[in-house]
């Protein structure tokens, strides 16, 4: 599936985007790749991200995977506009245990208003990657007069 792109300069718009994003920078993600209709989000395994057993928490994996599949839906999107995540159902389905953890994200579908987007997370030891999580999400787009007041766009 070809992916149509409304904004040439994508990839700038998503990358300071990304660069508002507070709790990304709180867990030390980062965002290396930004394609049309794909991106990644990079996080290092540190101990401010474990849960009680040592493996990376179930939430902050949520949260590269809702960002890494937002990003990819903000590519196909016109320059005035953004988007917000409706909804998103993850399945974890291994340990999130690796020295860092890739979020992988892709447009499924993209829409003029809704965008359904993947994302793939995996744990990556010794250069080995483990899925760890697949979500499916669905994304509105809003442009600059839809937003909602005080609220960061994603």
């Amino acid at each position: 599936m070809s992916i149509r792109i409304a904004d040439p300069d994508f990839a700038a718009r998503v990358r300071a985007s990304f660069a508002l994003q507070h709790a990304m920078a709180l867990i030390r993600a980062s965002l290396p790749v930004v394609e049309a209709g794909r991106t990644e989000i990079h996080l290092p395994h540190w101990s401010g991200v474990e849960q009680q057993h040592g493996f990376v928490h179930g939430g902050v994996v949520g949260m590269i995977a809702d960002s890494a599949a937002g990003y990819a839906a903000m590519t196909t999107v016109a320059a005035e506009a953004s988007v917000l995540t409706v909804e998103y159902k993850m399945n974890l389905v291994a340990p999130a245990d690796g020295e860092q953890l890739i979020a992988r994200g892709r447009v499924v579908r993209p829409g003029r208003t809704l965008i359904v987007t993947q994302a793939e997370v995996f744990a990556v030891r010794d250069g080995q990657e483990t899925l760890c999580a697949l979500m499916q999400q669905t994304i509105m787009a809003v442009t600059r007069n839809e937003k909602s007041r005080g609220q960061p766009e994603k």
